[in-house]
């Protein structure tokens, strides 16, 4: 009963305090008709006589737009809306009323306009105070006032998350979202306000100390602009995690971090058909060459979730194969994990690996891949990323491998550097060889991965940190960007749709420019480009191109049923002539005949441009050209 008791007071008071702003509106309507001096007495009279007809009809229009269902504790503009509306028809019935009555006689024409102006004032007010008042007094004075941007899922559970733990830093205050359907609803009592392009706005009105990004599942491009917004605010912002991360457990106001620059470009999610994947991997013998780098280490992680048979690591870095058979062996203790130190280049560990172990499917991530560093080296790039991916193909044909998948680059795209010549090379070797037996050579090219080894992402990182400059090659420059996980997974779905001889290609969503990243780095670290950090362009490096390409003009591109899984239909190779190259390319390994090496390269790879390349450099006459391959 006292439960019952309490539910139905706060309506009743309300109630009570509207009505009595009625006559307050009405007999002042009249004391400002008349200058605010005194009512002569036949005009009071008249008004004292309206009076009770103007406290049904106006109460009776309160309650049929619901006045008192809200809850002075969360009075918004909403609110104020359906006040404004009760009132204007409430004074078009109280006009109606005395017209009925008297014809206006007794009425002023000016008072209902007066009445219809100052009632809202008096109803509206005190509800805008109360609420003021509540929020002063109910945030305690060690949290911070919290704007959550998105009212979605995510964003429901943050916020119950955040009002039912009194030792949250952070106590939800009001709501953004850009749906237009969820604008002016509650979620737990916090009203949604707006859409994004309203947060520098809605920061400075309700006083906001931080800005929660509640909006998980936005895609790289939705979340630069919401960033956008949030910086404009001047407020301070943290996200919750990915989609990936979150389904790993509940969410809550303990997940909230720093935004990073891979929420801002690598947030896209893609549909992979997981039950695919794990059908083909399932319990298979895999190798992965180069699997202690960036791209291979994650791939371990990955193939290791699907329950492989085994899983052979094959690296010639000796930290970075201690590094994940760690990793592997304290989340995976299950698995049989087999670390092998070797080179690709060594033809005789190559064929014990694969004598041992028998692989089914062999993932190949070794390569050399600094282009500015190759450019200058590149008998080293030629041996490793040329001859090593002849040395593993045929070992893997020689024992009877059932699929090949080879990582390539945007880079082999027209080549304007050793490095991108050198990947080019390795697609022509893998197509060349995939009708040879039964061994499936599938290729998947993509971009730049965020934070890989010796990528730009950790160079500007550590450029930030010791207080800059941030160096930029040109302001024009743009690079394709995706995660390296997601990178993982499509190189794993491709594995498991490829027939072998394909090429398919990563939809890496929009280029980047280089200068765009850098500024958010700067931003993301808490400083302000230009003036905390300084950025300097220093021009393109040996080999480096303004844009890169994911395909070129003679691959006819086409779509799967995976929505960020392209293919790109292969170009002819003529096997005997690739294999003629590079036996020779081979022998001048050997010599460390760099000028042939180069020699040999640009005639495999004719559409490879050297800008660094001696002008007295032609081709050899004695080797047919691949323009006929």
């Amino acid at each position: 009963m006292d439960h019952l008791i309490q539910k139905l007071r706060t309506p009743l008071l309300v109630m009570l305090h509207d009505m009595s702003m009625i006559p307050l509106a009405w007999l002042g309507a009249y004391w400002l008709r008349f200058n605010l001096g005194p009512l002569p007495t036949q005009m009071f009279t008249s008004a004292l006589q309206l009076l009770p007809w103007v406290i049904v009809a106006q109460t009776a229009t309160f309650y049929h737009f619901r006045l008192y269902r809200g809850v002075w504790r969360f009075a918004s503009l909403p609110d104020f809306l359906q006040i404004g509306k009760a009132v204007i028809i409430g004074s078009a019935l109280i006009t109606l009323g005395c017209f009925a009555y008297d014809r206006l006689e007794s009425l002023p024409r000016s008072v209902p306009f007066i009445y219809a102006a100052l009632l809202p004032l008096l109803i509206g007010g005190p509800r805008l105070l109360y609420r003021d008042w509540k929020d002063r007094i109910s945030l305690p004075s060690n949290r911070k006032r919290a704007l959550v941007v998105g009212a979605g899922k995510a964003g429901e559970i943050l916020i119950a998350d955040l009002l039912s733990d009194a030792s949250a830093e952070y106590h939800p205050v009001i709501l953004a979202d850009d749906d237009p359907r969820k604008q002016g609803r509650e979620i737990h009592g916090i009203r949604v306000v707006g859409g994004c392009r309203r947060i520098p706005k809605i920061v400075r009105k309700y006083r906001i100390d931080t800005i929660l990004l509640a909006v998980p599942s936005a895609s790289d491009r939705q979340m630069r602009r919401i960033i956008d917004f949030c910086e404009q605010s001047g407020a301070s912002f943290l996200t919750l995690p990915s989609p990936k991360e979150i389904l790993s457990h509940p969410v809550s106001g303990k997940d909230l971090r720093r935004v990073s620059i891979e929420d801002l470009l690598g947030r896209k999610p893609g549909q992979l058909d997981w039950a695919a994947i794990h059908d083909h991997l399932y319990g298979k013998t895999l190798l992965v060459t180069g699997g202690g780098g960036s791209i291979g280490s994650e791939l371990c992680r990955q193939l290791a979730s699907l329950t492989p048979e085994s899983l052979i690591i094959f690296d010639s870095c000796e930290y970075n194969l201690f590094r994940i058979e760690k990793a592997l062996q304290q989340n995976f203790p299950r698995l049989q994990v087999i670390p092998l130190l070797g080179n690709v280049t060594d033809p005789d560990a190559v064929r014990h690996v694969m004598d041992t172990y028998r692989p089914q499917t062999v993932f190949h991530a070794a390569a050399y891949k600094h282009v500015p560093l190759l450019e200058k080296q590149s008998r080293q790039a030629i041996h490793n990323n040329i001859i090593g991916t002849q040395t593993v193909a045929e070992a893997s044909i020689a024992t009877g491998v059932d699929e090949f998948v080879l990582i390539s680059t945007d880079k082999a795209v027209n080549p304007g550097n050793v490095m991108g010549a050198t990947k080019r090379a390795a697609e022509m070797i893998c197509q060349s060889l995939n009708e040879l037996n039964k061994t499936r050579f599938v290729i998947v090219r993509f971009g730049n991965v965020l934070d890989s080894a010796g990528s730009v992402v950790p160079l500007f990182r550590q450029q930030i940190q010791t207080g800059g400059p941030v160096t930029v090659t040109h302001p024009e420059i743009t690079r394709y960007f995706m995660t390296i996980p997601e990178a993982c997974q499509l190189i794993m779905l491709a594995a498991s749709v490829g027939n072998g001889g394909e090429i398919f290609v990563l939809d890496m969503g929009d280029p980047i420019r280089i200068s765009y990243l850098a500024e958010q780095m700067i931003r993301l670290s808490g400083k302000r480009p230009e003036i905390d950090i300084k950025i300097e362009y220093i021009g393109l490096r040996p080999g480096e191109k303004l844009h890169e390409e994911l395909f070129h003009h003679e691959e006819q591109l086409s779509s799967t049923p995976y929505a960020k899984l392209r293919l790109a239909h292969p170009r002819a190779c003529d096997r005997r002539i690739i294999a003629n190259i590079i036996n020779q390319m081979m022998m001048a390994c050997r010599r460390h005949d760099e000028e042939q090496l180069l020699i040999l390269l640009r005639t495999l790879v004719p559409e490879f441009h050297y800008l660094s390349q001696p002008s007295e450099l032609s081709h050899p006459q004695d080797i047919p050209s691949s323009r006929t391959m």
